[in-house]
């Protein structure tokens, strides 16, 4: 069994960029960063759902470098935004590999969809569909999502539906999606891959300083998920470094509840 790092009440898998990438074809895959941690330390659904994910990588520098200070240091930092590239380049030339991009803003997936088969030289990604924020409270819309996935026969559904809601979509809706083998929950990859979000410099994201970039470049989007929501997790890991940290979700003796991760 793989080795896994205890992040708060998070088992992340310690797993190097090449090794998922020559390993992961069937499966559910979660890139963890902190948006997401602080989430699983407040939605106890999201919480809940966490073990039904085949790997879960950490997919933020800030967290990366807190589990080598909690003495638990992973091998690498295993990005979604860098996954996804390498997955599809190894797979370009394999025609049972097919890709179906459901999320990003109106015309952002069929962007994606056009870069990507451009650069494998082949239509490896056959459907695209970029649905309304609050699809899930459209009469119809989540069946007529379903519906196009099922149509385009893809093997690989890239989903970006906003951290928390694209776990919760494949977890609930997975049996109802016969051809898909591998679910990749990647949220802003889908601009990365459209262009309408360049990436940071490599200096910048080694540096921890991809949500200050980010920041600077969407600060009405992005300003509450990174000065109000995301700062207390340095706070939560200097608690779980002193042994102080308790698992919002475990029971009176310390223990996760029923259902939830084993940490």
């Amino acid at each position: 069994m793989r080795e896994r790092v205890r992040l708060l009440n998070v088992g992340v898998d310690n797993i190097a960029m090449d090794e998922l990438v020559d390993s992961f074809r069937e499966g559910a895959l979660l890139t963890l960063h902190v948006d997401m941690i602080m989430k699983l330390q407040q939605d106890r659904e999201f919480y809940e759902i966490v073990p039904e994910f085949d790997v879960v990588t950490c997919d933020s520098q800030i967290l990366f470098t807190a589990a080598k200070v909690l003495g638990t240091p992973l091998k690498e930092r295993v990005s979604g935004a860098d996954f996804f590239p390498r997955f599809y380049a190894k797979h370009k030339n394999d025609p049972t590999v097919t890709v179906f991009i459901c999320g990003g803003g109106p015309g952002v997936a069929d962007l994606a969809r056009t870069n990507i088969n451009a650069t494998v030289g082949r239509e490896m990604v056959v459907g695209a569909d970029s649905p309304p924020l609050d699809y899930d409270r459209k009469p119809g819309e989540l069946e007529r999502m379903i519906g196009k996935i099922n149509a385009s026969k893809a093997s690989t559904l890239v989903v970006g539906l906003g951290a928390g809601r694209q776990e919760k979509f494949i977890v609930k809706h997975r049996a109802r999606l016969p051809h898909v083998k591998a679910f990749l929950p990647l949220g802003g990859t889908i601009d990365y891959e459209a262009g309408t979000l360049r990436r940071p410099p490599a200096w910048v994201t080694d540096a921890g300083f991809e949500w200050l970039y980010r920041l600077l470049r969407e600060p009405r989007k992005r300003w509450h998920r990174y000065l109000v929501h995301q700062p207390p997790v340095v706070y939560l890991l200097a608690r779980q470094r002193l042994g102080l940290y308790r698992n919002p979700f475990a029971d009176g003796s310390g223990a996760a509840t029923v259902g939830g991760p084993e940490w």
